[in-house]
């Protein structure tokens, strides 16, 4: 079923104030109930949600936007404000300067991790990532080993003193 002229404005109306009762007068209604009974409407809610969508996608950026955004930060392109003294009138004067070059050289990276040159850099960032976890490992691993080979070793001359101890009180007795 198809919503009336009516019922559109009121949900076009609803949509922008999120009033029902204001909606239902702006689309013709005769009272507030209407609004109530409109926004129950499988109909008429279904129209609400579809163009709630709309609205909410079109906020989000999409790739090709967030590419341009990040490729004109990465040429320089973008600006930002920065405050600083004036120091010759000792005042706040706030002054648009274009992106350092930290953040430039960290927007060609994002640029790039999009293309395929980009996965052999990858593949060697993972490679040494991988390297760096194993000599890590290997090193916690010696030095879990290295007490534990200590704590083994004392134990045995606690056992040979303890021995010791108990052969000695036994020939005194």
């Amino acid at each position: 079923m198809k919503l009336t002229a009516k019922q559109r404005l009121f949900a076009d109306e609803y949509i922008k104030s999120g009033n029902a009762t204001q909606s239902a007068i702006k689309a013709g209604y005769a009272n507030e109930v209407s609004g109530r009974e409109n926004l129950q409407k499988p109909t008429v809610k279904a129209y609400i949600n579809a163009k709630m969508g709309e609205i909410e996608s079109h906020k989000i950026a999409d790739a090709r936007e967030a590419m341009q955004a990040i490729t004109s930060i990465a040429r320089g392109e973008t600006t930002e404000t920065q405050a600083q003294i004036n120091p010759l009138s000792g005042q706040w004067e706030k002054t648009e300067v274009p992106a350092n070059l930290k953040t430039r050289l960290a927007a060609w990276r994002e640029v790039l991790k999009r293309y395929p040159l980009a996965d052999e850099l990858t593949k060697a960032q993972l490679r040494k990532a991988n390297a760096d976890a194993r000599v890590a490992e290997a090193r916690a691993k010696a030095l879990e080993d290295n007490g534990q080979d200590i704590a083994t070793a004392l134990d045995k001359v606690m056992d040979k003193l303890i021995d010791e101890s108990n052969k000695e009180s036994g020939n005194k007795c």
